[in-house]
């Protein structure tokens, strides 16, 4: 029970981190360059990891590098770029929020790991809890950035579960760092072909891009791919939740206002989704099992 603990607040970490991506992006980085913002984002991210492991990919692993890098890394940052730059942030969170099910579902198909009712139930709670939290009246939607959103959310879970799958043996600093590196090198040209010359970068948005590099992608990646190696991906999908919940507090906190009741319901229900997902409750009564277990057999042996 203490290690799934210990897994589970390590994986937490990534949620956490990336829960500030939309507000950093949105109010630091400039407009109109997704593909340069991946770039930016992904390429020294996964340089720095690759410092700390000095190891390559080998054999098949330089096309599943390419694959991943692609589906979790260079498509994924440019979608969620875009959809930050034209979706307000509850729109943008609440597609991401239904990660959860949709990477179950992949889990399922792939891995065999079939969806847990506590799992199901906790999706549900938590995507309520988001709806709770986030949505206060009608807004603007952009239709390409609801495409870019649905996009990014089906992406990545596919691309996770594909890094499950084929993770056994590599070290997860390492694995991180050739998807980080494969998909910005592959956004590159496209970048240039399709943005031009890079964007300027003054100090804000030089400073909002350091923090995403190195805290919201090389150490929130690691600690996400470190969970999916540990834990179940229904359980990992849910910890996924405090994503939109920390933008909420994030943004409360920015804007120095008391959270509502319904913001507070909101964050009550997606913790409650959350824990529905941890398998500590169920860890408890094979301990207790095999602790009676253990006595019968010391008194039999006593007899």
């Amino acid at each position: 029970m203490e290690a799934t603990w210990r897994w589970t607040v390590i994986t937490a970490l990534a949620p956490i981190a990336w829960g500030t991506t939309y507000f950093v992006t949105h109010r630091y980085l400039p407009a109109g360059y997704p593909l340069y913002g991946a770039v930016i984002r992904a390429l020294p991210a996964g340089l720095l990891l690759l410092l700390v492991r000095r190891k390559l990919p080998s054999g098949s692993w330089w096309w599943k590098s390419l694959v991943l890098g692609t589906l979790n890394m260079g498509a994924f940052f440019a979608l969620v770029y875009l959809a930050a730059q034209t979706l307000p942030t509850s729109i943008a969170s609440t597609i991401m929020a239904t990660s959860p099910v949709v990477l179950m579902l992949f889990a399922w198909a792939a891995l065999s790991e079939r969806p847990r009712g506590a799992h199901l139930v906790g999706a549900a709670v938590g995507v309520l809890g988001v709806c709770l939290m986030l949505f206060t009246g009608p807004v603007a939607i952009d239709a390409r950035g609801v495409l870019a959103s649905v996009s990014a959310m089906v992406m990545s879970s596919f691309g996770y579960i594909l890094a499950k799958k084929w993770s056994a043996g590599i070290d997860v600093f390492s694995l991180t760092s050739w998807q980080l590196i494969a998909g910005g090198t592959m956004l590159v040209p496209a970048a240039m072909l399709l943005e031009g010359a890079p964007p300027a970068l003054d100090g804000a948005a030089m400073l909002g891009f350091g923090y995403i590099t190195v805290i919201a992608t090389a150490v929130a990646f690691a600690a996400w791919f470190t969970g999916l190696r540990h834990l179940s991906a229904g359980t990992v999908g849910l910890v996924g939740l405090l994503n939109p919940a920390t933008g909420v507090l994030l943004g409360t906190a920015i804007a120095n206002e008391a959270l509502s009741v319904r913001q507070i319901g909101g964050l009550v229900l997606v913790f409650a989704g959350v824990l529905l997902g941890q398998p500590l409750w169920r860890s408890r009564k094979p301990a207790a099992v095999e602790s009676g277990a253990v006595r019968s057999s010391a008194i039999r042996t006593i007899n």
